[in-house]
């Protein structure tokens, strides 16, 4: 599947906003608002595993090469993936941090 087919709008299963595709020559694969995504690929981009379960984001890290990921758990079947932000979640990543350091007070 090229970047071409895979930059492409679709909506968001578990919050329902409209996710439009990214401008900047990479694809987008959760949504900016509730940074979910879906569990359908193996290897980037592949969307060749059957789970499609809904991929919950559960922490971020900083990469020294690929700098901040979001870090997603499946909530079907437990897989955890880490996905590469986009420029419009910083918003949604800020609440994210919020929360998570309130549950570590």
């Amino acid at each position: 599947m090229g970047r071409k087919t895979e930059n492409t709008s679709f909506t968001c299963a578990n919050c329902g906003k409209c996710v439009l595709p990214l401008t900047n020559g990479s694809y987008r694969n959760h949504c900016p608002s509730c940074l979910y995504s879906l569990h359908v690929d193996d290897n980037p981009g592949d969307r060749s595993n059957n789970c499609h379960g809904l991929m919950k984001p559960i922490n971020f890290q900083s990469h020294s090469k690929k700098g901040w990921q979001i870090i997603h758990a499946c909530q079907k079947c437990g897989t955890q993936k880490l996905n590469r932000i986009a420029p419009d979640d910083i918003d949604s990543l800020l609440e994210m941090a919020k929360k998570i350091s309130h549950t570590q007070i």
